[in-house]
């Protein structure tokens, strides 16, 4: 299998993350992609014509997309059950608190690229503004205790968890309300690990 990746991308991340926590990351040669908003990448388009990432591409050929159906295909490739239940209530929360993260690192990644990437004269700071408040909004739903229960329970939901994690110590350099946060994020996860 072979993993195409930046090391700056979150969701790369948590794919390497989740190898490594099945016991599955000597079976993934990873493949460094530049994907840089604005920029044309033909070769990558013809791999997933949106130009994310990551993408999996199996031995025979297919390719298995987003993050978070890579890491429900690896969860499977290593017996199912180990990262998302199989089954029942749980299932379905960890699936909600996953998509619930994933979109806060949908909302700062947009907001990297609109501060970091985008000419300042043409930035669009109420734009902005939204995706951060969305960010904390939800990681608000994460505070201890909630998220120390999730980081406890051996389900997916802790994965996400690390991911926000690495995020935020990529991101702190571009937003002040990172500093914070990322100062009370790292105590919590010091207390977990």
């Amino acid at each position: 299998m072979k993993l195409t990746y930046s090391p700056a991308s979150p969701f790369a991340r948590k794919v390497r993350i989740a190898a490594i926590e099945l016991g599955l990351i000597d079976r993934i040669e990873f493949a460094p992609v530049a994907v840089v908003p604005g920029q044309p990448n033909d070769e990558y388009s013809k791999i997933h014509p949106l130009k994310k990432l990551p993408v999996l591409i199996l031995d025979n050929g297919d390719v298995v997309v987003d993050s978070y159906v890579i890491v429900e295909y690896l969860d499977e490739l290593a017996g199912g059950g180990r990262l998302i239940q199989a089954s029942g209530a749980l299932r379905w929360k960890v699936k909600s608190d996953h998509s619930l993260l994933q979109g806060m690192l949908d909302s700062m990644l947009l907001c990297r690229y609109e501060n970091m990437v985008r000419p300042e004269p043409l930035r669009w700071q109420a734009w902005s503004d939204d995706h951060w408040n969305r960010a904390w909004t939800a990681m608000a739903r994460f505070e201890p205790p909630q998220f120390r229960a999730l980081l406890i329970r051996q389900i997916n939901g802790h994965l996400p968890m690390r991911l926000q994690k690495c995020f935020v110590d990529f991101s702190s350099g571009f937003h002040s309300d990172l500093f914070e946060l990322r100062g009370r994020f790292l105590n919590d996860w010091r207390y977990l690990r």
